[in-house]
């Protein structure tokens, strides 16, 4: 173990026999009183290992604001950094062995490396560490020794939305359905928003609602009620860039307008609820009439008195009445007499 001490600082060089994690205290007193109180003191654990140390630096010309995301098409550069304070492995040698998780393998005596991925996603970058170095041994001979580490860092390479692409008509008639479809030139997650306006201009912030899409192609469906030009104004952006785009169309009035059909069809259902009505209200005063006036057809009444008279009438002379009455064939038995006042 060395030390050397400085203005205001003090660097101490330890080698571990044993791997573990070891804990070291600091504290420091005045120079000349170290049995004196602590003015200053530190904790740290102190992680010995049999294998390297280090990280793996992947950086890229563009600067983007969002952690581990770099662009598709584009060089990234990757580092291995070996954490090396004492110069232990100053005369070891490297061989590094990578691998890009896209299928890509390398080996290579440099601890950098450049490669561009051609298409999006989340990929792992793996890198295998040697060092190798003689040692005096023991038996005042020379050996091989060796160590080694495994690194990998995690990337998420997008592309940047380099345009829309919109399919859909040019000219429409009203009151008919109009799909969109608009497709992105770009990897998504993707924040889209979009506007009907009379003029092709550019979305200002706020002035539409922004919809998430998850793929590189959505439908935009609207219906015009008003001839005239119109312009569809898109706005789409992900992580990385936004891009605007204008799809102009033309609306003109439809040859058979909905309201045509709104005289016929309101006349119909006006007279089939008049009909319902008069019915209901026929029914009902033919029902009153049977229970008010509950008089036997006029057949029953003859044919009753036809066949049941001798029985309900008292005498002969009445009964000929009634058949004289009814059939009109025999002259009455009894003949009015006149009566003068003198």
């Amino acid at each position: 173990m060395g030390k050397t001490d400085e203005p205001f600082s003090s660097t101490i060089r330890v080698v571990g026999n044993v791997a573990g994690d070891f804990p070291v205290s600091v504290w420091v007193t005045a120079a000349n009183c170290r049995m004196c109180r602590p003015m200053a003191r530190s904790f740290l654990v102190l992680p010995i290992t049999e294998f390297l140390v280090g990280s793996l630096v992947v950086t890229q010309n563009t600067s983007l604001p969002w952690p581990s995301s770099y662009l598709t098409k584009t060089v990234l550069r990757v580092a291995f950094l070996l954490h090396d304070p004492s110069n232990f492995f100053k005369t070891a040698s490297f061989l590094y062995r990578w691998d890009f998780g896209d299928g890509t393998q390398l080996v290579t005596n440099d601890a950098t490396v450049y490669y561009n991925y051609s298409i999006i996603g989340t990929f792992t970058i793996k890198v295998k560490v040697v060092a190798q170095w003689e040692q005096a041994m023991p038996d005042a001979g020379k050996g091989t020794m060796q160590k080694t580490g495994d690194f990998s860092a995690s990337l998420k390479l997008q592309e940047t939305l380099r345009g829309i692409q919109v399919v859909g008509p040019t000219l429409i008639q009203t009151f008919q359905k109009m799909i969109v479809t608009l497709n992105f030139l770009g990897s998504p997650p993707l924040s889209v928003c979009w506007r009907l306006k009379p003029e092709c201009l550019p979305l200002e912030e706020g002035e539409c609602q922004p919809v998430s899409v998850d793929s590189t192609a959505y439908n935009l469906t609207h219906t015009f009620r008003d001839p005239g030009d119109y312009c569809f104004s898109i706005r789409a952006e992900n992580v990385i860039s936004k891009t605007h785009q204008y799809h102009r169309i033309q609306v003109w009035p439809s040859s058979i307008q909905p309201a045509v059909f709104a005289f016929p069809c309101a006349t119909l259902i006006t007279m089939m609820l008049a009909f319902i009505m008069y019915m209901t209200l026929r029914n009902a005063a033919h029902h009153k009439d049977l229970v008010e006036n509950p008089e036997p057809p006029t057949g029953v009444r003859c044919c009753c008195q036809m066949c049941c008279g001798p029985f309900l009438l008292e005498t002969p002379s009445e009964y000929l009445e009634v058949v004289r009455e009814n059939h009109g064939l025999l002259p009455p038995l009894y003949k009015s007499v006149k009566t003068y006042t003198v």
